[in-house]
Parts: C-alpha cells; sequence; structure tokens
C-alpha cells in the first residue's frame, strides 16, 4: 500500500507555457466577433490543454498554411493565428503576413533567445551546430529556420540514430572547424546535452557556446527534483503527453532511477502499480495542467486516505510579458 507521495517542486506550467496559453484565451475572447482563431501547431504539447482550447474557446489547430483554406470553407475565421510556444520559421511569420493575416506570436522567449543567437553567427559565418532530439519537433525546425544553410542538427550523444537527420556529434564535420558554434533545443536533458557538447569541444577546441545555456530554467529545475526524489521511492509517475520533449526527458530520468510510467491522466494508472510500492513520486511536464497532478493525488487519497503527501522545494517566480497582435487591421463587418 502507498504509505507516502513525494511531490515535485517545481512541476507543471513554466512561464512560457502559460504565457502561451493566455496569448490563445485572450485573442480567441477579443477577436470572438471577428471568427474562430488558429493556431500555428499545438500551443503546447500536451493533448488536454489543447482539447481545452479547442472545447472552450473553438480554436482551430493547423500544422501547415495550407490548411487553412481548408477551414475556411466551413469556419468564420478571425484572420489571426497565434504561434504556438515552440517557435517557428521566419519564413512562416512571413507568409502569414502575405496572406494579409495578422499573428500573436507565442514564442517562448527563452526559445526566441536561441533563435536570435543562432542567427547571429551564421550571418557571422560560423556553422551552428544544432543539438536537438528530433528534426520534427518545432523548435528544432524554427531555430533551424533561421539559417537553414548553415545550420547541422546534431543528435544528443545517447539518441545517436534514433533519428538520421541529426549528426553524431563524434563524427560530424564542418566547412570550417575554426568557426563553429553550438546551440540547443531548450528541452533537452541536461547531463546529456552537457556530455554531448563535451564531445564537441574535444572535436572542436574553439567551439563557441552562449554565454547563457539555452536548457531553460524549467527544464533544468524540473530534472533536479527527480532527481532529488527518484532514489527514495519505489515508483515514480511523470504525468505528460508522449510528444512533450520536456515530459520524456523526466520519464527518461526517472526511468534511469527508479520505477516509473508515463501517463497523461489519472484515468490511465493501474491498481497493480501500488501493491509493492509503499512510497511514490509524482513530477509533471512543463505543459501538465496542475488539476491532472490533483486528480492522481485524489486516486491514491482513495487507496489510503492516511496518505502522507510531502512537498519541498520552490515555485517559480519567472512571468512573461503576453505578446500583442501583430499585422494588417483587421475588417469589421
Amino acid at each position: 500500500m502507498v504509505e507516502r507521495v513525494y511531490l515535485a517542486k517545481p512541476r507543471g506550467f513554466c512561464a512560457g507555457v502559460v504565457m502561451a496559453i493566455n496569448a490563445v484565451e485572450r485573442a480567441a475572447a477579443e477577436l470572438k466577433g471577428e471568427g474562430d482563431l488558429v493556431v500555428y501547431h499545438s500551443i503546447v504539447h500536451n493533448d488536454v490543454v489543447v482539447e481545452r482550447l479547442r472545447r472552450r474557446h473553438g480554436v482551430h489547430i493547423v500544422e501547415d498554411l495550407s490548411e487553412i483554406a481548408e477551414l475556411e470553407k466551413k469556419h468564420k475565421l478571425a484572420r489571426t493565428i497565434v504561434f504556438s510556444a515552440h517557435g517557428i520559421p521566419p519564413s512562416v511569420r512571413e507568409e502569414v503576413l502575405r496572406m494579409g493575416w495578422g499573428y500573436v506570436d507565442a514564442t517562448c522567449p527563452l526559445v526566441t533567445k536561441v533563435h536570435s543567437e543562432a542567427r547571429l553567427y551564421a550571418d557571422r559565418g560560423y556553422t551552428v551546430l544544432l543539438i536537438g532530439d528530433s528534426a520534427d519537433h518545432q523548435e528544432v525546425r524554427g531555430t533551424l529556420g533561421e539559417a537553414p544553410e548553415s545550420t547541422i542538427l546534431v543528435a544528443v550523444h545517447t539518441h545517436v540514430g534514433s533519428d538520421p537527420r541529426l549528426a553524431d556529434p563524434r563524427t560530424v564535420t564542418v566547412p570550417d572547424p575554426e568557426k563553429v558554434a553550438v546551440f540547443t533545443q531548450t528541452t533537452l536533458s541536461v547531463d546529456d546535452t552537457d556530455r554531448t557538447i563535451e564531445i564537441l569541444k574535444r572535436r572542436f577546441p574553439k567551439l563557441v557556446q552562449p554565454s547563457r545555456s539555452d536548457l531553460c530554467y524549467a527544464t533544468k529545475n524540473r530534472q533536479d527534483q527527480v532527481k532529488l526524489i527518484a532514489p527514495h521511492v519505489d515508483l515514480f509517475l511523470v504525468l505528460t503527453s508522449s510528444y512533450s520533449s520536456n515530459g520524456m526527458r523526466l520519464f527518461e530520468i526517472a526511468s534511469s532511477l527508479t520505477q516509473a510510467r508515463r501517463i497523461d491522466t489519472a484515468a490511465d494508472l493501474r491498481e497493480e502499480w501500488f501493491a509493492d510500492a509503499r512510497s511514490v513520486g509524482i513530477t509533471s511536464a512543463a505543459s501538465t495542467p496542475e488539476d491532472l497532478v490533483q486528480d492522481v493525488l485524489a486516486y491514491l487519497r482513495r487507496l489510503n486516505p492516511e496518505l502522507e503527501v510531502i512537498e519541498e522545494g520552490e515555485w517559480e517566480q519567472i512571468r512573461f510579458r503576453e505578446p500583442r497582435r501583430v499585422g494588417p487591421p483587421l475588417e469589421r463587418s
């Protein structure tokens, strides 16, 4: 029987996710009379969040701007698109303006920092090595789009071969080994990323790194808490959608230290998991709503009304300014 739960803190929504969700909700409310809001890519990587936005605000998610023409046949649209927290290639922003639409750029400012630095070094003639976990991840696609001719995608050293479009850090080649800069997806494993950069530095001694780590504070803080808690529990529950990079890194870390299960919601829980578990750890990805965590706690309390809940650490106090609409004026009917 579960006697004790260690609840990771911080967990759940980071400042970038809060900003992005608020941006969608605000734009949907302000443009309600103009039509439905369109969001480019899932605003954050969590199925529950996306479904709630669809249900409550009638937003439409597209993965390509070409989908908008078909949407317009069935729905009145507000001619405004919100870019997801993961960022976009500049070409998408340019195309939206060519369409005569406006946009709200909800890209996380920490991702924007990586975009700016990658573009800066590419303009200076450097080859940009971009460490990521998949060429299909929206954040990787967005950063790559800043300087595609100068950027080479590189796999985290533990995931070489999982995506053949990402080069092996041990063998990647560049035009000029004297002019190489490295940047990273913001949601990777801290330890694996550091090790990958070490490999690259041995191969390219003059490798330029950003003055501050590209890995976001929320990624590091959540991973640190998992490392602290995991050795003390029999089972670790990680609430995350399977396509959330930061959430899956939490799951990988937990799995390396103890038995772990990934769940989307409390509906995924199975009572037999807890037969031999006296202590359980719980954390959630930076895009997972807190009420889903509380649902899991409620489930465990039904198994043991005397459940002890231990929650240590500090909540993050960072807040990001909400983005404003950019683009042509709306056509008022």
